[in-house]
């Protein structure tokens, strides 16, 4: 029986949104990227981006365990000399809740075109209002 390799004109995408309120950060994105890549369909190609669009939702009360809120640090360079940036995961989700799920589900997917397309698929609010209701939406339990 020959194998069936997945095409990109084959896919059909669906929209899910993810209430992140009291989730715990990392087994979230780990559900959200195995979403994203695609893996939870019978179709799923390492080298096809077959997967769906997720809408992550509440954001800002994600629970982060153990010390990381004060240890976890984010770099930043402009590409100047001296211009290095560190900045506590406290200190990011005061400002932009968002910024710390997107970059946890960034690091669980591929590191190259393909993950980067992958992450254009996600959309992330702090708060439980999201303007994707015409997509219709499923949600995702985690």
């Amino acid at each position: 029986m020959p194998t069936h390799v997945t095409k990109p004109g084959e896919v059909v995408r669906q929209h899910f949104v993810v209430d992140a309120e009291g989730q715990v950060l990392g087994r979230l994105a780990s559900k959200v990227a195995s979403v994203l890549r695609g893996k939870h369909k019978v179709v799923f190609s390492p080298s096809v981006d077959a997967g769906d669009f997720v809408i992550v939702v509440n954001a800002a009360k994600i629970e982060i365990t153990g010390k990381k809120l004060d240890q976890h640090s984010y770099f930043s360079h402009s590409g100047y000399p001296g211009a290095a940036r560190y900045l506590k995961m406290r200190k990011l989700m005061e400002a932009a809740p968002d910024r710390v799920v997107r970059h946890a589900v960034k690091g669980m997917l591929p590191k190259n075109k393909l993950g980067r397309r992958m992450l254009k698929k996600l959309r992330v609010y702090a708060g439980p209002e999201h303007p994707h209701e015409a997509q219709r939406p499923e949600p995702l339990s985690i």
